[in-house]
């Protein structure tokens, strides 16, 4: 039995998770992507996006590197040209649903940080943040132990914005 909606045929579905995708910033996990796609209208099931997914990897519209679904230049292309025949309400919904996850991948690509062993012991720490048209911060620290690099790697891009700060503001105080 279909559930309420206005999206119900393979073809629709396929057209809205070119929809999301082209919207957003960068490549999105399975999950997350079947979360927005169904949550967009109340006819879509997760048999129904499986299957629409799988459809769009192999005609070459999405691409899946690393375990994360972007849209290829054929997808972008056909995107494009047919997102108008998406009922305007499922529209409505994925770019309110969209706006928190966009916001996320865009942090996420201004903090970089790698962890590797240090050539006379311990582990670098390479930390670094931009602000999207430049580099803010960048630096290396030793650490004692892998576990001690991932716990910094972790607490920076966790914190990356008010680190920079107290950093700035350390660097800038004249007592």
């Amino acid at each position: 039995m279909d559930g309420f909606g206005f999206i119900h045929e393979r073809l629709d579905i396929e057209l809205l998770i070119l929809y999301i995708l082209n919207r957003l910033p960068g490549a999105i996990d399975k999950d997350t992507l079947t979360e927005l796609t169904i949550s967009c209208d109340g006819g879509i099931n997760y048999f129904n996006f499986s299957d629409a997914l799988g459809v769009l990897v192999t005609t070459g519209h999405v691409s899946c590197v690393d375990d994360k679904y972007s849209t290829t230049a054929k997808g972008i292309e056909n995107g494009n040209i047919t997102e108008t025949s998406i009922p305007y309400p499922a529209r409505v919904k994925a770019e309110r649903l969209l706006i928190p996850i966009a916001q996320k991948l865009r942090r996420n690509d201004m903090i970089k940080t790698e962890t590797k062993p240090a050539p006379n012991g311990g582990y670098s720490v390479h930390l670094s943040l931009s602000d999207g048209s430049g580099s803010l911060i960048s630096m290396d620290i030793l650490a004692g132990s892998e576990s001690q690099a991932r716990q910094m790697a972790k607490k920076f891009h966790a914190n990356a914005e008010e680190l920079y700060a107290q950093i700035a503001m350390l660097l800038m105080d004249e007592t």
